[in-house]
């Protein structure tokens, strides 16, 4: 059984503190918005799925047990809240998409004169706790078709290669790229899993690594400057990696790190695939460049915990994220299918 990091039922919401593995496996609860905002900003949560899941559920124990007297008043409240939750974390797109269809639905409700107000409070509250089980049903579904995509024409157990958290923690469970591995092992198929530690936070040797020795799979960590000696001196299959957006022409923003690792799968001729549901597409955004990356504090640069480790003084610059361009991808892997970059925009239309 993968790992649960979001619990919720009737208007109760609890997160795993992710910022406690692997020493500590301990659930908080989210009394409203403003513990979603801080658990989303803290990184109490991460993930592009997570956090527009925790975000929005958020939002429905906020209003949960609340009356409202008029309908104006109740979408003013939801519509405040969720422009609020945006700001917790502004390069991952899945939350503000899934702000937008909220948002879409109580306009349409308000106007809808044959709901009462109550009716479009439970009609809200209940599109986001589906959002809960679609996500896992669209990671079971990333993960069968990015096992179908890695194992067609092959014979043999793979050597696979990963980047951050992308598992179960990442997700309302199995987990997109993390779900394509887990889908290959399934198959008995999964030879090896390399996970990169993902510097400065560490969430590839704290979370990925946590989830890997769970699931008991065949796992070694290694240091992000270790990519290129791996993959010169081991035969790996496939690079696959997560996405908190993707642009309309498909360069893909993800945790830093992961655009090196592109630039490098490139020159060793090793498959780079990325694996994301249709929420992290974004066609607003024409191309990566116009992609708003979030810079973090210099702590998590200069302290491990609370020790220092970088000398006193020293300036720092702390991208979370970094862009890679299109033409070092072999395939975006979604629920929908696994396609090439410059397909997406075309696929989404219909959504």
């Amino acid at each position: 059984m993968t790992l649960e990091a979001i619990k919720y039922k009737a208007g109760q919401l609890q997160i795993l503190d992710q910022l406690l593995l692997p020493a500590e496996s301990k659930y908080i609860p989210i009394t409203g918005v403003k513990d979603g905002w801080s658990a989303i900003h803290k990184m109490q949560v991460r993930g592009a799925p997570a956090i527009a899941i925790v975000g929005c559920l958020s939002l429905v124990v906020e209003i949960y047990d609340k009356q409202y007297d008029t309908k104006e008043a109740l979408k003013k409240e939801i519509v405040e809240h969720l422009e609020y939750l945006v700001t917790s974390r502004p390069t991952a797109v899945n939350l503000k998409l899934a702000a937008d269809d909220l948002k879409t639905l109580t306009g349409d409700l308000l106007t809808n004169e044959t709901v009462y107000v109550d009716g479009m409070k439970q009609e809200a509250i209940k599109s986001v706790e589906r959002m809960l089980e679609k996500d896992i049903n669209d990671n079971r579904a990333i993960g069968d078709n990015g096992a179908n995509v890695l194992l067609k024409g092959v014979d043999r157990p793979l050597n696979l290669l990963t980047h951050c958290n992308t598992g179960s923690l990442a997700t309302a469970g199995y987990g997109t790229a993390l779900g394509v591995i887990r889908s290959v092992n399934e198959r008995n198929l999964l030879d090896h899993v390399f996970c990169t530690e993902t510097r400065p936070y560490n969430q590839g040797a704290r979370l990925t690594a946590y989830e890997l020795v769970h699931d008991k799979l065949p796992a070694t960590l290694i240091t992000d400057s270790m990519v290129a000696a791996l993959l010169k001196s081991r035969k790996i299959d496939a690079i696959i990696v997560g996405a908190d957006r993707v642009a309309a022409n498909g360069d893909t923003a993800n945790k830093i790190g992961t655009y090196q690792m592109a630039v490098v799968a490139k020159h060793h001729l090793v498959p780079f695939y990325v694996a994301a549901p249709f929420t992290s597409i974004d066609v607003a955004i024409q191309n990566g460049s116009q992609i708003k990356i979030e810079e973090r504090p210099e702590r998590e640069l200069t302290h491990i915990g609370e020790q220092r480790i970088a000398a006193p003084g020293i300036g720092c610059w702390n991208p979370a994220f970094d862009v890679t361009p299109a033409e070092l991808i072999t395939g975006i892997i979604t629920e929908r299918g696994v396609f090439k970059p410059c397909e997406l925009a075309e696929k989404v239309k219909p959504k």
